[in-house]
């Protein structure tokens, strides 16, 4: 089943990006007799299974109410907690021949999609176009911004993908990922891939510098995020001129940095419990669907104790990368959740696709883990 996901990703990023859950969901339904949590799992999960109660109960007060059962959040977020769940500590006793294999097979895949994402920046997304097209009519601007919204899976994936190929292919292969990533943003209009062509190496820096307090800086980093946010946007708005900025960057920028402000405003009224989950599709039209930040949207809609419950758990997953010599698994796990966390001011926290990336760069870490040779640490924990 890994195999078979694994070698779905590259094709699922550029043509259906939307669908980005199934990798891990198909993984998890199939591997669910096969998860086991471990001592070392506790906390992530203890964490977890808190936030989902939490985030049921806040449906008591939401004013959102969704009007099918298809659109429930909660109801996804139920059924995505065992089954993304069941697929990263599964890969951890996938067989090592059969794991390496799958890793191969999405490094491969994953620089032919890089290169792929190059020739769609050349010719203005011809074969994407061309493909889609058999499917339907598209408009060229939708149709490009799907692309562009592509770069965002694979700029998030390419460090921990690249590390599963052969050494001496390794760095080829995420030459052309990071390659076709930056051309491909930078033709369609998306500047947050390009910027994590710059945070990824940083993070990945930083854990091969300290491989020991290096991942427990970028814990506290992405903790400390998501407990300060509101008062951030808040210190800015108040010292600094906020209109003069929303004037001078692009209208796409302008509009987000609106709803943040907006969303603070709700914050502080019901600063411990939030709103309720969902609650920001209600308060159109300053914020229209979320915040487009995720640890606003935490707060605004989970409070205080939602934001202390995504703190714990970045804290804990990323300190699970400390090792106590260089670890390039590390490096390039560093590198991906740095990525992840970066793009989470573009997109709504809860949306399955979104979720479904995260855990399939949990479970490319786990498998590169405990397909080490013996060189390399095999603790994926």
């Amino acid at each position: 089943m890994l195999v078979v996901a694994l070698a779905m990703t590259p094709i699922l990023a550029w043509l259906w990006p939307r669908d980005f859950w199934a990798p891990a969901a198909i993984v998890g339904l199939f591997a669910l007799p096969a998860a086991r949590l471990r001592e070392q799992d506790r906390p992530a999960a203890i964490v977890l299974f808190a936030a989902l109660i939490w985030a049921a109960v806040s449906t008591l007060w939401s004013p959102y109410h969704p009007a099918k059962p298809g659109e429930t959040t909660i109801l996804k977020m139920a059924f995505e907690l065992p089954l993304y769940g069941a697929a990263v500590l599964a890969a951890r006793r996938a067989d090592p021949v059969l794991a390496r294999r799958a890793l191969q097979i999405v490094a491969w895949g994953c620089a032919i999609y890089g290169l792929i994402l190059l020739a769609e920046a050349l010719t203005q997304g011809a074969l994407y176009k061309g493909l889609r097209g058999v499917w339907g009519p598209m408009r060229d601007d939708i149709a490009e911004a799907r692309i562009g919204h592509s770069t965002y899976v694979l700029g998030a994936l390419w460090p921990i993908a690249a590390v599963g190929a052969s050494k001496a292919a390794r760095p080829w292969l995420a030459l052309a990922m990071a390659a076709g990533v930056g051309a491909a943003a930078l033709a369609f209009g998306d500047d947050a891939p390009v910027l994590a062509l710059v945070v990824a190496p940083l993070a990945a820096l930083i854990v091969w510098r300290w491989p020991s307090g290096g991942p427990r800086l970028l814990a506290g980093v992405a903790a400390t995020l998501f407990l300060t946010m509101p008062a951030i946007v808040w210190a800015v708005r108040h010292f600094g001129d906020y209109a003069a900025i929303e004037a001078r960057v692009p209208q796409t920028d302008a509009m987000r940095l609106g709803y943040w402000s907006h969303a603070i405003d709700w914050i502080r009224l019901r600063p411990l419990q939030g709103w309720g989950l969902d609650a920001s599709r209600s308060f159109g039209p300053g914020i229209r669907l979320h915040p487009h930040n995720q640890p606003l949207q935490v707060w605004m809609e989970l409070g205080a104790v939602g934001a202390v419950l995504a703190a714990a758990f970045w804290g804990v997953t990323l300190m699970g990368l400390a090792r106590p010599k260089t670890s390039l698994i590390a490096m390039a796990a560093a590198a991906s959740a740095a990525v992840y966390l970066l793009f989470g001011v573009n997109f709504g926290v809860w949306q399955e696709w979104w979720l479904g990336l995260g855990a399939l760069i949990a479970v490319l870490t786990v498998l590169n883990f405990s397909s080490a040779h013996p060189g390399e640490s095999r603790d994926p924990s």
